[in-house]
């Protein structure tokens, strides 16, 4: 089986694109890019258990930027925030689509300057490799990205709390994660 191994800054369009066009497809995290994802970790780690605020890990978000997190509430902080942001509205994101952006979020995270741990990275690969299609809608809030409220139903597919399309129509999303071992 043809493997596609990610490191964060050589994916090409094309390669993408034969992964997302050509069956049997498989792609995961290159060994190196692993590497510093563990280093990126350690380090968000450091700063999780020292003093300094770090905005939106041990400090709350916009208005609430002054205001500390305890190393215990910060987990919980990231879950909630996952969890106020998925609230898309109108159909859903197409499956093609959807697939292009397990792969281009797991790769974004394999350049290791998210500090996310790598089984986060490799747990996104895992849907794709597994057929898996988070349902994810095409509507959502205008920020300053433009694409907060998708990847949080995207993540919350990732932590069991949302859903997958399937031919039979929205599975919960931890009754498929555990019907495929994940």
């Amino acid at each position: 089986m043809p493997t596609l191994l990610l490191d964060g800054t050589s994916l090409r369009i094309e390669e993408l694109w034969k992964v997302l066009t050509e069956p049997g497809w498989r792609v995961e995290i290159d060994q190196q890019a692993r590497h510093r994802m563990e280093r990126s970790h350690a380090w968000l780690r450091h700063w999780l258990r020292s003093a300094e605020p770090v905005y939106g890990i041990t400090t709350g978000f916009g208005g609430l930027a002054a205001v500390r997190i305890s190393p215990e509430e910060a987990i919980e902080l990231q879950y909630n925030l996952v969890r106020s942001h998925s609230v898309g509205a109108g159909g859903w994101i197409p499956p093609e689509v959807v697939r292009a952006m397990l792969i281009l979020r797991a790769n974004v995270f394999a350049r290791s300057y998210s500090g996310v741990r790598p089984i986060v990275a490799e747990r996104l690969l895992d849907l794709f490799n597994h057929g898996l299609i988070p349902a994810i809608p095409k509507q959502g809030s205008v920020g300053a990205s433009g694409d907060l409220v998708q990847l949080a139903h995207l993540a919350l597919a990732l932590i069991g709390e949302g859903y997958f399309l399937t031919e039979q129509g929205l599975e919960p999303a931890a009754e498929a994660l555990v019907r495929h071992g994940l």
